[in-house]
């Protein structure tokens, strides 16, 4: 019988065999992984791995908002940069184009709620606007992963969706919306089969939910 994962256990940095542990088993399964030391480092790489001028789209993330990411990517100018585009358009009447933007960006960069040990990805929604990217909408995917997101399985990774992410996000989406938050889609992304379109940054540090 399995050692059940504590919460506090959530918030902790794993240790270094088990990132790269996590790292092996993406790559297997058709991931780029790497293991960078901090946020600065994460930062660099991810200005490295986007051409200037592409169409990116920054998921809602705690992580790319600490990082700095997000503002690198939607306040530079270096980008064609999807969110701030989308966030101008009207809800009604560009429905249908504010769909496409969102769906097929060259670049859809973000976070997970969990990296398992055997080399799955857990990502957790309300909207979903960031999931058609990730799951093969986007021409290349980003993750940025703090290290307290390695889990040992998929069983594992969907009790931390519920158990530390979901209230986390709740007491954020209340503070600025006024609404709980809830997990309305839930994506696995178990393998990438197209070679260099999905890039997992593995952190030494703890960021983010």
């Amino acid at each position: 019988m399995g050692t059940r994962t504590s919460a506090v256990a959530f918030t902790e940095a794993v240790a270094a065999e088990r990132l790269e542990r996590a790292a092996e088993a993406l790559v297997l399964h058709g991931f780029d992984a790497e293991i960078l030391d901090d946020v600065a480092a994460a930062r660099v790489r991810v200005g490295e791995l986007i051409p200037p001028g592409a169409s990116v789209f920054t998921g809602a993330s705690e992580t790319l908002r600490l990082s700095g990411i997000e503002e690198d990517i939607n306040g530079s100018g270096r980008y064609e940069a999807v969110k701030p585009r989308v966030l101008a358009m009207d809800r009604a009447s560009e429905a249908d184009a504010i769909r496409r933007a969102l769906a097929g960006p060259d670049v859809s960069v973000g976070s997970v709620a969990a990296v398992t040990e055997t080399g799955s990805l857990v990502i957790a929604s309300g909207s979903g606007s960031q999931l058609p990217g990730y799951a093969g909408g986007a021409g290349r995917a980003i993750w940025v992963v703090g290290a307290q997101k390695v889990v040992p399985d998929l069983e594992t990774a969907l009790r931390r969706v519920e158990e530390h992410c979901l209230p986390l996000e709740s007491a954020r989406t209340m503070e600025v919306h006024g609404w709980p938050s809830t997990v309305n889609r839930l994506l696995v992304l178990n393998a990438e089969y197209v070679p260099g379109r999905g890039t997992v940054l593995l952190l030494r540090e703890p960021i983010g939910f």
